[in-house]
């Protein structure tokens, strides 16, 4: 009787112990990112009460910049994986050298970021067709937040870094820094105080620039001089940029990035074909998706705590502790999912009603909160094993399966579903977010199995390990 009952109280321990080490990693990173979203929330909020061509010039800006954002973090965040390895293996001496690479990687990234906004989106705007007198400011608000991306680059290398160490108090308490002074900016640059020209929207890119900078400076000064990052050595010595540590960055980089940006920019191609149905759907699909994307930022914070879990548990040379970890991040992110899930559905007209007063867009949106609800398991699910993934450092083919599931199966369904008469009459929004489903439902499947598959491979690698 003694044998079943220690070992299960043995696994049951460890649960809890694996559980509280993610949860401390992953709570300070899910204030951070909110803190991040409560920034675009102010902006939209102070850009509106000047008026509703500001607000327009900062969410034409916003649908811009904020694809180029992801696509240049995500190649970044090839960093974590490769720290926690390291650290995990105690290697202290080897995590200077790879982050000073991926610093000069961000470097380049943040410029031709900030070059691509700076020039390239005004053509964009144009094919767009977005109305000439909203141009001009879409364009000097885009030049603000060009001005800070370098320094957000290189701000999102010195994250991973601390990330990677298991240290994610700093991100979350240089966030909510940030999120403190950006309000501020944004009263003095919009309306135009302490000497300054009230610039209208156009001040919240430049306040949003000049908070990116100061995160990038807070940070570098507390990985300077916090004892538990001396041993890397991070600004021991100064290393040019070389070729191999950066295409290995790359190697594993670039597919995040992209399959970050392919996930976002799916969204970004169904509110545009929402567009046509008119303001009311329009408005109604917005509301749920601004909700979801809240909802979102746990199980993403979650995905990114598992992926140090992972890289150090490797690092160590146990890949059992590793597919352990992984396990319980996902079980977690679905337990999660039952919660959220459950929520919005007895709480989708009041969650509605938060947004807007009129009942129609609160019918469309309550109606697409329901689908909203239905994909939290899915999305749950594949987010979690992406993170895992990353920690693994599997991230090509997981690229590729993720653009599979989401161009390849969610959206030619949801087209086919919502604005086509191919599979009877056409369904409207409806349909597009039942594609949405799919395209999730299918990435989860895939992305688990490919994370057992991962999992299986380590094992097989150090089979005495952990």
């Amino acid at each position: 009787m003694d044998g079943p009952v220690s070992l299960s109280l043995s696994r049951s321990a460890r649960i809890r112990r694996e559980l509280r080490a993610l949860l401390s990693l992953a709570a300070p990173i899910m204030i951070a990112q909110l803190s991040h979203s409560a920034m675009g929330f102010v902006d939209a909020v102070m850009a509106g009460r000047v008026s509703p061509r500001d607000l327009a010039a900062v969410a034409l800006g916003n649908s811009i910049w904020i694809p180029v954002f992801l696509l240049m973090t995500g190649i970044l965040l090839a960093t974590t994986p490769k720290v926690a390895q390291r650290f995990g293996a105690g290697k202290h001496e080897e995590i200077g050298p790879l982050v000073r690479q991926a610093l000069w990687l961000a470097l380049a990234v943040g410029l031709g970021a900030a070059a691509l906004l700076a020039f390239g989106a005004e053509p964009v705007l144009q094919l767009m067709g977005v109305e000439a007198d909203l141009v001009a400011p879409s364009m000097g608000y885009l030049h603000g937040i060009a001005m800070g991306l370098p320094a957000v680059a290189l701000y999102h290398v010195l994250r991973c870094f601390s990330d990677g160490l298991g240290r994610t108090r700093p991100s979350m308490l240089i966030g909510i820094g940030g999120l403190l002074l950006n309000i501020p900016l944004n009263y003095v640059l919009i309306y135009g105080h302490l000497g300054f020209p009230a610039l209208g929207g156009v001040g919240c890119g430049w306040a949003s620039g000049t908070v990116m900078w100061f995160m990038l400076l807070v940070m570098l000064a507390w990985v300077s001089w916090a004892p538990v990052y001396q041993p890397s050595r991070l600004f021991g010595r100064f290393d040019w940029p070389r070729r191999e540590p950066i295409q290995r960055l790359l190697s594993v980089g670039l597919p995040i990035g992209i399959a970050v940006f392919a996930e976002s920019s799916i969204f970004a191609v169904i509110a545009l074909l929402i567009g046509g149905l008119g303001a009311t759907v329009v408005a109604g699909h917005q509301i749920a998706l601004n909700f979801s994307s809240l909802v979102f930022m746990i199980p993403y914070a979650l995905g990114m705590a598992i992926t140090v879990r992972v890289g150090q548990a490797l690092g160590r040379r146990e890949p059992h502790a590793a597919r352990f970890a992984a396990l319980v991040g996902v079980a977690t992110a679905l337990g999660y999912a039952c919660l959220s899930a459950s929520l919005m559905l007895l709480l989708r007209e009041e969650i509605a009603a938060i947004y807007t007063p009129d009942p129609q867009v609160i019918g469309v949106a309550a109606m697409l909160i329901v689908y909203a609800a239905l994909f939290q398991f899915s999305d749950a699910i594949q987010v979690s094993a992406v993170g895992a993934l990353r920690g693994y450092q599997d991230t090509r083919i997981t690229m590729l399966l993720t653009l599979f599931a989401y161009w390849g199966i969610g959206l030619p369904v949801g087209y086919a579903l919502g604005l086509s008469d191919w599979l009877g009459a056409p369904s409207g929004p409806s349909g597009l977010w039942q594609g949405l489903i799919a395209g999730l439902t299918v990435a989860a499947v895939m992305l688990s199995l490919r994370l057992l598959l991962s999992a299986k491979r380590q094992i097989r690698l150090y089979p005495q390990g952990g």
